[in-house]
């Protein structure tokens, strides 16, 4: 919206806003503008919840150091995800479809979570939606976004080819076009991009949503993650870095550093809030539309691959998860003394504030890895 006034329309008349072009400056001031409202709005937002005794609901069965924070103020990933649509919508172009793809994605799986954290308050439980019902509104937004992308296949702008770590020339095709001369072939052709996108894109906003249990921690490991990718989708526009790098170059995908700094931004500004003890958490609106955000980022610029290990810590809890209830099913026996894995090194004797960091370091770790790879291809 301002990129269109003061670049678009008003440059002609006056050329000292051709800083208005460049990705750099509006992905530093979406990032400033996404802190100062949830800087300036956290505040309010956090006399409201509780006003309305919208507070969280702490399961019976986790650490009895988290029932003391019962009743705090849930739901702040409406702020988030306000912070994030906002300067996205004043900073970019948006005649960008895929700045367009990426909002959808936040704002569909945030309403997910909004359905999730509700059914919650309305039934006084920290159980809200099914599973089934969850992952099923998750699959068809993750589906959603598929489509999209491959309607932009359609028109050239977006390539299906899966981009693999350490290998340059190794490219493998999710989706054929062998549907152009034999319709009935359409699904069967598109199947595996379209399950793949979903896999990546649930798996991410579960991730997420499972590591948020602590004070700080998924709203931390967000900003180290985003920042990430915001140096990635930066470089995947950048026809020098792309080139030298020996990536494939997607020029209208470098718009979405802006919704990638808007995203740092905006968890900055929340983490002011959620820091240990917190004053809010952002409940499943805010991790489910974060990890849904996070991946459909990845998957736009091909670095779907890569973002097991931007999101290193996300994923080690999800397989906490997995490998907790698989052990228990198939042998009775528990591998963690609690999962997710945060809550395992709780109960081993490690402080809230000591896991946070410790889990803050290793995502950081991560990220810088996934950095490395770019060169070791």
């Amino acid at each position: 919206m301002l990129y269109w006034l003061l670049y678009l329309k008003l440059y002609p008349y006056d050329h000292t806003l051709r800083l208005f072009r460049y990705l750099t400056f509006r992905t530093a001031f979406a990032g400033l503008t996404a802190l100062a409202i949830t800087l300036l709005v956290g505040p309010w937002l956090i006399r409201r919840l509780r006003e309305f005794q919208i507070g969280q609901y702490i399961r019976e069965e986790g650490p009895r150091s988290h029932h003391a924070k019962a009743g705090t103020p849930t739901m702040g990933g409406v702020l988030i995800n306000i912070a994030i649509l906002v300067p996205t919508l004043l900073w970019a172009d948006l005649s960008n479809p895929f700045i367009w793809i990426a909002m959808f994605a936040l704002t569909a799986f945030g309403a997910i979570g909004f359905l999730d954290d509700y059914s919650k308050l309305r039934r006084r439980h920290n159980r809200g939606l099914g599973s089934g019902d969850k992952m099923a509104l998750q699959i068809v937004a993750a589906l959603l976004v598929g489509l999209m992308l491959l309607a932009l296949h359609g028109w050239g702008l977006y390539s299906t080819r899966l981009m693999v770590p350490f290998f340059k020339q190794f490219r493998p095709q999710l989706a054929w076009s062998g549907w152009l001369h034999h319709p009935y072939l359409l699904v069967p052709a598109f199947l595996p991009f379209l399950g793949f996108v979903a896999l990546v894109l649930v798996g991410s906003s579960n991730a997420v949503n499972l590591t948020d249990g602590l004070d700080g921690l998924a709203i931390g490991c967000t900003i180290i993650a985003a920042g990430a990718l915001t140096m990635l989708t930066y470089i995947s526009g950048h026809a020098v870095f792309a080139s030298y790098l020996q990536l494939q170059r997607m020029p209208m995908a470098g718009e979405l550093t802006i919704f990638c700094g808007a995203m740092v931004g905006a968890s900055i500004g929340f983490l002011w809030y959620n820091a240990h003890p917190a004053e809010i958490f952002m409940g499943d609106v805010g991790s489910l539309a974060l990890g849904g955000s996070l991946a459909t980022v990845a998957v736009i610029i091909k670095q779907e691959l890569l973002l097991p290990f931007i999101g290193g810590i996300f994923v080690l809890e999800a397989l906490s998860v997995i490998l907790q209830v698989g052990s228990y099913k198939l042998r009775g026996k528990r591998i963690f003394k609690m999962a997710p894995l945060h809550h395992h090194f709780e109960q081993i004797g490690w402080s809230e504030s000591k896991v946070i960091a410790r889990f803050w370091i290793a995502s950081l770790v991560f990220a810088l890895f996934s950095l490395t790879t770019l060169k070791l291809r």
